[in-house]
């Protein structure tokens, strides 16, 4: 059945279908574990795309149920991203390299270690307040109180929205520790996956709302400039061919009484 798919490793938005994609599960005859009668299954997607043509592999633990026929596949009790080995989108290299390497990372943890991945995940989101909206204070609650003010005289950057801040406001707490281990040494807030995955696709709209639109908008900009650069220079040689056509019949007559 086809279905919409993004490729992890281009971004690469396409439909999937039974040509590049294949999946299936084998049943485990290991006898009935502490998780019951079990199956492993994968799927394999390639990217159709011609310039990335990369394959992503996955694999699941699965509850085994019985059927009259054989076996179907129940509760999914662990599951793996093979390839690529994390869920991060390709970033343009525009976007700063201390950015991208917290979110790649905090991607690369988020299940091995979700309270470790929402610290890093909290640091991008910090690194993006003081990179983009240029704010610096010692605290991030700080830093979200100053752009809430510039947000409300207008002073705030093209493309951060109230709604981005009051996210970006919510998910503060998730990672706090982490950042600040020395106040809360005593304090343990667990973090699951999901709710670092959370602040991990904060960051990802972030990366679009903020950097990519920004990027292309200056892009757009340029080609406008560009163009108008490029027409007030072919009419500056129009006018210099015609002042030079208006003088040549003068200069003409000029030779002849010469002669």
């Amino acid at each position: 059945m086809a279905k919409q798919w993004m490729c992890p490793y281009c971004n690469h938005h396409q439909i999937v279908v039974n040509e590049n994609s294949h999946s299936g599960s084998a049943k485990l005859h290991i006898g009935k574990s502490i998780q019951g009668e079990t199956t492993l299954s994968f799927s394999a997607i390639r990217c159709v795309n011609p310039d990335c043509n990369e394959v992503a592999l996955s694999a699941a633990f699965v509850e085994a149920l019985p059927r009259p026929n054989g076996w179907a596949n129940g509760i999914v009790i662990q599951k793996w991203q093979l390839r690529p080995s994390n869920t991060s989108k390709a970033q343009p290299e525009y976007i700063p390299s201390a950015l991208r390497e917290d979110y790649f990372e905090a991607c690369a943890i988020r299940d091995a270690s979700p309270k470790a991945s929402a610290t890093l995940a909290r640091r991008c989101l910090q690194g993006m307040i003081r990179d983009f909206c240029g704010i610096a204070e010692a605290r991030l609650i700080d830093e979200i109180r100053e752009l809430t003010q510039r947000l409300n005289d207008g002073t705030a950057p093209r493309g951060v929205e109230p709604e981005t801040v009051e996210a970006i406001d919510a998910v503060r707490g998730i990672g706090n520790i982490g950042a600040h281990m020395e106040k809360d040494i005593n304090l343990i807030i667990d973090v699951d996956p999901g709710e670092a995955q959370a602040l991990i696709e904060l960051i990802e709209m972030l990366f679009d709302d903020w950097y990519v639109a920004r990027h292309k908008r200056e892009l757009r900009l340029a080609k406008v400039k560009a163009i108008a650069t490029e027409k007030k220079a072919a009419i500056a040689k129009g006018r210099a061919q015609a002042a030079r056509d208006d003088a040549s019949p003068a200069d003409d007559q000029a030779s002849i009484i010469k002669g």
